[in-house]
C-alpha cells in the first residue's frame, strides 16, 4: 500500500481515524510551579511567602485538577476507564 492511498480525493473527507486530543494552552502548570518555588523561597526568607506559595499552589492544582476532568469528561464514551 502506497502512501498515496492515505490522501484523500479532492474535496473528500479523510481517512476515519482516531483524532488526536491535545489540551489547550494554559498557564496553570506555570503557576503551580511559581507557587511551588514562591513557598520554598519563603522557607528561608519569611513565613508569608510561604503562605503566599501554598495558596497559590493549592488554587492552581485545583484549576489544573478541574481543567483535566473537564478533558476527559469532553473525550468520546469508549475512551473512558
Amino acid at each position: 500500500m502506497s502512501s498515496q492511498d492515505d490522501i484523500p480525493a479532492a474535496g473528500g473527507a479523510p481517512p476515519a481515524g482516531e483524532g488526536i486530543h491535545l489540551p489547550g494552552p494554559t498557564l496553570v502548570p506555570f503557576m503551580t510551579a511559581f507557587g511551588v518555588s514562591l513557598a520554598l523561597v519563603g522557607v528561608v526568607m519569611n513565613l508569608l511567602l510561604v503562605v503566599v506559595g501554598v495558596v497559590i499552589t493549592v488554587w492552581a492544582s485545583a484549576r489544573w485538577i478541574a481543567d483535566t476532568r473537564r478533558d476527559i469528561a469532553e473525550l468520546p464514551a469508549e475512551h473512558r476507564h
